[in-house]
């Protein structure tokens, strides 16, 4: 399996209050996408992945009308 770097932002919707809260950790998967698929396996979403050249998945999701980000950097 691969070891990923992820970071998982939930962007904040509310007027006046551009924070967002970003959550860090380590994983180990054979498959980014399966992951999330995992992850949000209870909720009923969408993403767009973008491949970046040196190896960096990002997925913007949106579920619950709420947009998120998850990023995996391999280690």
């Amino acid at each position: 399996m691969k070891e990923y770097e992820t970071v998982w932002e939930i962007f904040n919707e509310c007027p006046n209050n551009q924070m967002r809260d970003v959550f860090f950790d380590e994983i180990e998967t054979d498959d980014p996408e399966e992951y999330l698929k995992k992850k949000f396996d209870d909720k009923v979403f969408t993403y767009e992945r973008i491949d970046k050249p040196d190896g960096t998945v990002i997925f913007d999701i949106v579920t619950s009308g709420i947009k998120q980000r998850y990023t995996f950097t391999e280690i």
